[in-house]
């Protein structure tokens, strides 16, 4: 039996913008938060149709000695080859999208999160949410935080940056924008506000 979908938030920021923090927040208010890179992990799952196209593409060499993807190996293919890139995005990508939409349609919750870390990249695709919200540092901090954290120079910081959608890019899309230039604690509130302001949205729509 068909239902109606719970009212749909996307949530998306660059790297190393402190989304995943915003997302443990949102889950601690009890939102029920999908996230890209899950659905990504389950498409190229051992065994999986995916798995099986990106070995048909890129050669058995991808595969680490359990019949894995070798995921460093698999980033060291893509990461100076747009054309590899767009292969492997053409495999992964819609199977992230069917997972994230069968996730939504099965979810009881009053609203529902999606976590997509490249939703600039591929809004095209996402125009069936009902709400954006950006988690917005400015780039300065995105290469300062990937320094720190990953131990990269500023030299590969910025060319991952380079890779993504620009951050006017992003905020172009946005509904709601959490800024996460300061320190963590300073989540806290923006993230509840939003949390009932969805909650509200959720509400009235029903």
């Amino acid at each position: 039996m068909s239902k109606t979908a719970p009212f749909t938030v996307a949530l998306t920021g660059g790297i190393a913008s402190g989304k995943s923090s915003v997302e443990q927040h949102f889950k601690a208010l009890g939102a029920h938060v999908y996230d890209a890179d899950e659905a990504a992990r389950a498409a190229v799952a051992q065994g999986s149709s995916g798995l099986a196209a990106i070995v048909q593409a890129f050669g058995s060499d991808v595969l680490d000695t359990h019949g894995r993807l070798d995921r460093p190996r698999m980033r060291e293919c893509v990461f100076s080859d747009p054309t590899a890139r767009k292969t492997l995005e053409a495999i992964v990508h819609p199977r992230v999208r069917q997972w994230l939409l069968e996730h939504v349609q099965a979810d009881e919750g009053p609203y529902v999160m999606l976590s997509i870390p490249l939703l600039a990249e591929n809004i095209g695709h996402y125009r069936w949410v009902d709400r954006v919200v950006v988690v917005d540092v400015p780039e300065a901090i995105q290469v300062q935080r990937l320094i720190a954290r990953d131990g990269m120079d500023e030299d590969l910081a910025a060319r991952i940056l380079a890779t993504q959608a620009s951050r006017s890019a992003r905020l172009a899309l946005a509904d709601d924008v959490i800024d996460n230039s300061g320190p963590e604690s300073a989540l806290e509130a923006q993230v509840a506000a939003l949390h009932q302001r969805y909650l509200d949205l959720a509400s009235a729509r029903r």
